[in-house]
């Protein structure tokens, strides 16, 4: 990671099927980012469309188009932008996430790797099969989506392949929200690396959604953590503080790989 700067997250009420209400709505709130000198901002899951799962093949058609607004934003404002709408590949709907760079380009795009069985995501989508981490212009990034914070060894193959940063876009609900920054900060503490974390707001059939987005440095503090009426929250990132934690702290000398790979 290169020289300081500010870390924006953005969360909203997402409306189901509504991509251009959705957009407008998220490029509202970018806006207030850009004001701040936010230069990485951070999007929830599904964004565009939310899980309006019977018309996903509809609205994937549209998010080549969001894809691009957003380049045109980010480019004009020289923000990164991160988040997952839905993708079609041969016939594949995938939750993917869009990883735009500060030159407007798309830079990686990531397949969620663990689909949630409990709101049956595995009847409509298509899991991927890569470990994404990204050379941005902040320095090695990696990628994450929501229920994927329940799976330590992906954090911690970001890690090994030289992650400083994790990026997580989410739709995680009230009643687990305990279990949301408990998992956040877990897998900041053992990997020694920020979390920049958006969640969404508002309600979806019987979920609620409780905003708590989170920023949180490598040695676990909370920098930054939204309110659920919040509709952005952001966060000074000093990137000396991953070389700090994991001098203090040697996890990388003391690990027993040979033990354990």
């Amino acid at each position: 990671m290169k020289n300081n700067f500010k870390a924006g997250l953005v969360q909203f009420d997402v409306k189901s099927g509504q991509v251009e209400t959705n957009l407008n709505t998220a490029l509202g709130h970018l806006e207030k980012l850009a004001a701040k000198n936010v230069s990485l901002a951070v999007l929830p899951e599904m964004f565009s469309c939310s899980f309006d799962n019977e018309n996903l093949s509809k609205h994937s058609k549209l998010s080549d188009k969001v894809v691009e607004s957003l380049s045109f934003f980010a480019r004009k404002n020289q923000m990164a932008i991160a988040g997952t709408l839905p993708e079609k590949e041969k016939g594949q709907i995938f939750n993917t996430m869009v990883f735009i760079d500060v030159d407007g380009k798309v830079k990686a795009r990531y397949r969620k790797l663990h689909l949630f069985r409990l709101t049956g995501e595995h009847l409509y989508y298509t899991a991927g099969n890569k470990i994404v981490t990204i050379d941005s212009s902040f320095g090695r990034l990696g990628l994450m989506t929501c229920y994927d914070l329940r799976f330590p060894e992906l954090a911690r193959s970001l890690y090994l392949k030289g992650a400083q940063m994790i990026i997580v876009s989410a739709q995680w609900p009230e009643s687990r929200k305990e279990h949301w920054k408990t998992l956040i900060k877990a897998r900041s503490i053992e990997n020694q690396l920020f979390m920049v974390c958006s969640n969404r707001t508002g309600t979806e059939g019987d979920l609620m959604f409780p905003g708590m987005s989170l920023i949180v440095d490598p040695m676990g503090n909370v920098l930054t953590e939204a309110a659920n009426n919040e509709k952005i929250a952001f966060a000074d990132i000093d990137p000396g503080l991953v070389k700090k934690a994991r001098t203090l702290i040697p996890c990388s000398t003391d690990r027993r790989q040979e033990i354990y790979g």
